[in-house]
């Protein structure tokens, strides 16, 4: 299958830890796994972010899981090109039963491109925002 994002980051979102997934070339071909868990405090995502970029990550994917995943995702969007999907799109496969699983299932479609993005609006904050009543 064709590779699209070869150092890529699939990530399984909980309320208290998020699991990461880094996926990276390795020897002969084959991708290398890095699998990391963190807490969702400020500090944590912001050592995950550290971690990502010293590897060279360039896309990472996490699933719509309640609202768990927005603050992850308003930490890292400047970072990173990031992937927010529904999880119905990407639980097809059974068998998944652990969050290091999820993470690295995530991680391959990402890797091969096979994850639709959901809609994600534009910050109402940004620098183009408007100040309608």
């Amino acid at each position: 299958m064709e590779i699209v994002y070869e150092r890529c980051c699939g990530l399984a979102v909980h309320q208290r830890t998020v699991v990461a997934c880094l996926l990276v070339p390795g020897p002969a071909g084959a991708p290398s796994r890095e699998i990391q868990t963190c807490g969702t405090m400020t500090r944590d995502l912001l050592a995950l972010s550290d971690w990502l970029a010293a590897a060279g990550c360039t896309h990472m994917a996490m699933e719509a899981t309640g609202v768990f995943w927005k603050p992850i995702y308003n930490l890292l969007e400047g970072n990173f090109a990031l992937v927010v999907v529904n999880a119905q799109h990407s639980k097809a496969v059974p068998g998944r039963k652990t969050d290091v699983r999820d993470a690295e299932w995530i991680a391959d479609l990402l890797r091969h491109g096979l994850l639709r993005a959901s809609f994600i609006p534009s910050s109402p904050t940004g620098p183009n925002a408007s100040c309608a009543n």
